[in-house]
């Protein structure tokens, strides 16, 4: 999060930010499985049910969840370093999960032996075993679950299902980052605070009520084994998989170390001198107190031997720690507010983007790219999707917070060497950035991960939206520290186009955004195309930037790059048939509206296109980063009006939860980080405007203020 002393805003505000966060504090009086509230600091991050603790985590289970014909997010304990890799008897390698396509330059291989149907089935064939069990490691794992166990009587069983709750009333405070829970079981008042450090992975609660006293309120802590499963649920069947060895270390103190095959972590729990120990089930303790107030603080350090800090954080501590940091959060960067307006839509935008910037911020600023789901639950093993990075964090920059941003660009440096060696293996100079890979930076098997080329621009993108929010200094430093990478980006883009009469093109193999062509034969992605003209015109300034000229081949390569294939009136999808699909992503609109505007693309032509997609796209197959899309490209055609209707389309994947979630495809996804960014990044553009265009909302039905927005670029970035 964000250092107190870093408030940016407090003096100069024309915005009530606390007034406009405020209104849109979550409030939950009854269960869902789909409503977690999470806390954290983007690099660790707890999830809680309507206990404000991990209590019924049956009922939030996704596989449990779809036999009631419901949709659920778990309630899991992630952070950016937790992670693990099943043991690997066979020895599989990459190369066992590659395939040869043919090109213009002879055979290249690809790892795309991987089926996701067979996956699910658990059924698979001899030829994807390799694939599959590369696609799975390394997996994010959830480090523990902490919730209440109540009872009836002391010693009966606890319970398992929320309904046995009244009189529930449970809040996060936005401003704070506590969230505060009261309820009532069997009679009796409860009431629990739950909250994360700012910068540590450190979470705290406060349990008060008079169950405590004899027994019929504990908290239990348990340890799952990763999961190899599609639905990558924790296993809690396999107990011999892994060890968990508890050491008391004082009054109301312990450490709990964990084992799970090469990977191993501590667990500090600290109480107000409260009793813990061992259960009669393997891998779980409980907590217990015969006062009326408990109070429990869970560290969680990836280094078993390293020391405790002299001063270990109370709960006191930690909850100044959050409170401190989410105000410097919230008075940071940019601010937003629709009061006034009389547009019923206006609130609901203004809670999407007050729920968005929290939700990133705490799952999507951390040091390495985040996953869909974030922190809260596991999609894909936990593995990054680097196509959805920009989505996930490229607004922290335009909102003005681009230190949230930098945090997680060096890991692009630390995966460099894998990155040439994919571009080297396929007889290519430069870096070749992975689709699907977890932090480690190998790639991972997929017949369309392995193909897909849209990311390739991105941390190109994303250090130039970083170098516009900084300071003189630090853009200095930026350009320094990121040549090398940018140099090799830019090698590969432009080593990976294919020179046929003097035009540059994007040969197959190749998988476009919009991700259901047949990449053998595919060539010359409209999107693609623009963002490829796009992104070499940043490394070129950057070479200026750094003392150095543009460089000569590039400039040759942008100058000639196809064009669009167009049916006369309309852009295209791609440039060989079938040319339109009109399902899954519009991606072709990101060509003018993430994109700035190219001499590949003409705006009037883009502007029918985007209006025919609008009427004839099948909505229900499209993404939740697709509307935003979708809104920046009509923010760009000068259209606000448009923007808002494609913004807040009603669509069955563009709705958002009360707790701010974005989902997509029932318990795969339950949540979508990415919708949540995008539609950051499409506001930031309506707010900010870019170099060439000024911020414009629509004047009819809505009052708006806006401060601390960066402009996007234009297509001609300032050296």
């Amino acid at each position: 999060m964000i250092p107190a002393e870093d408030k940016t805003q407090t003096e100069k505000s024309s915005i009530d930010r606390r007034a406009v966060v405020g209104r849109h504090n979550i409030r939950i009086t009854a269960a869902d499985p789909q409503h977690v509230l999470t806390v954290g600091n983007g690099n660790f991050a707890y999830s809680a049910d309507v206990t404000g603790m991990q209590t019924f985590t049956d009922y939030h289970d996704a596989r449990s969840a779809m036999t009631r014909g419901e949709v659920a997010v778990n309630t899991a304990t992630m952070s950016s370093w937790g992670w693990h890799e099943m043991p690997n008897p066979s020895g599989y390698a990459l190369d066992d999960a590659m395939s040869h396509y043919e090109t213009a330059r002879g055979p290249v291989s690809y790892p795309d032996r991987y089926d996701m149907e067979q996956a699910m089935r658990g059924n698979l064939s001899e030829d994807n075993k390799p694939g599959a069990w590369l696609h799975a490691n390394p997996q994010r794992i959830d480090l523990g679950r902490m919730g209440l166990q109540l009872r009836s009587t002391p010693h009966s069983e606890p319970e398992t299902d929320p309904g046995v709750l009244t009189d529930i009333e449970q809040e996060l405070d936005l401003w704070t980052g506590i969230i505060t829970t009261t309820f009532r079981y069997s009679g009796e008042l409860v009431r629990v605070e739950t909250v994360a450090s700012a910068d540590e992975a450190r979470v705290g609660f406060r349990i008060s009520s008079e169950l405590l006293r004899d027994g019929r309120l504990t908290v239990s802590v348990r340890f799952p084994y990763a999961s190899e499963g599609f639905f990558q649920t924790s296993d809690w069947a396999s107990p011999e998989r892994h060890t968990s060895v508890l050491t008391a270390r004082g009054a109301g103190s312990s450490s709990i170390l964990r084992q799970l095959d090469a990977t191993s972590y501590r667990v500090d729990l600290d109480t107000n001198g409260a009793s813990i120990t061992p259960s009669q089930e393997p891998h779980h303790f409980t907590v217990s107190t015969t006062e009326t107030t408990l109070e429990l603080v869970a560290a969680f350090t990836p280094d078993p031997t390293a020391p405790r800090e002299a001063t270990d954080a109370g709960l006191a501590d930690v909850k100044d720690s959050s409170a401190l940091s989410w105000e410097a959060f919230w008075l940071s960067g940019a601010a937003l507010d629709f009061e006034g307006s009389t547009d019923p839509r206006a609130h609901e935008l203004e809670r999407r983007v007050v729920l968005s910037q929290y939700l990133t911020a705490v799952n999507s600023s951390g040091v390495t790219p985040p996953q869909e789901t974030g922190l809260v639950t596991n999609s894909w093993q936990g593995k990054f999707h680097l196509e959805m990075h920009l989505w996930h964090a490229a607004h922290f920059a335009t909102w003005g917070r681009p230190e949230l941003l930098e945090r997680s660009m060096p890991w692009y440096l630390s995966i460099l060497d894998q990155a040439r060696a994919t571009a080297a293996r396929q007889g290519y100079p430069g870096a070749r950035w992975p689709k699907h890979v977890g932090p480690d930076g190998r790639e991972s098997p997929s017949p369309i991960g392995s193909l897909l080329i849209w990311q390739q621009p991105h941390p190109l993108y994303l250090l130039e939206l970083l170098w516009r929010a900084s300071n003189l200094e630090k853009q200095a430093a930026l350009v320094e520290e990121f040549a090398e990478l940018v140099q090799e980006t830019a090698t590969f883009m432009t080593a990976f186009t294919e020179e046929r009469d003097g035009v540059f093109h994007l040969p197959s193999p190749v998988m476009p955004a919009q991700e259901f062509y047949d990449a053998a034969v595919t060539e010359d992605p409209t999107f693609e195309l623009a963002y490829w003209w796009w992104g070499l015109e940043i490394a070129q300034s950057w070479r200026e930037r750094s003392g150095q000229p543009r460089q000569e081949h590039w400039a040759r390569v942008q100058d000639n790059l196809a064009r669009p294939h167009t049916d006369g009136e309309r852009y295209d999808a791609v440039s060989t048939a079938p040319f339109l699909r009109r399902d899954d992503h519009p991606s072709l609109l990101a060509a003018f509206g993430l994109v700035p505007p190219t001499p590949l693309i003409d705006p009037s032509r883009m502007d029918k296109t985007l209006r025919e997609v609008i009427e004839t796209w099948d909505w229900p197959s499209a993404w939740g980063w697709d509307f935003p899309v979708l809104a920046m490209t009509a923010a760009r055609l000068g259209n606000p009006e448009l923007a808002i209707d494609c913004l807040l389309k009603d669509e069955v994947k563009n709705r958002h939860t009360v707790v701010g979630h974005n989902p997509q495809m029932g318990g795969i996804l339950p949540l979508y980080l990415p919708g949540n960014g995008s539609l950051l990044a499409a506001v930031s553009l309506l707010a900010g405007g870019s170099d060439t265009t000024p911020s414009a909302f629509p004047k009819n039905g809505w009052a708006v203020k806006a401060e601390g927005f960066i402009p996007w670029p234009s297509a001609s970035v300032d050296g």
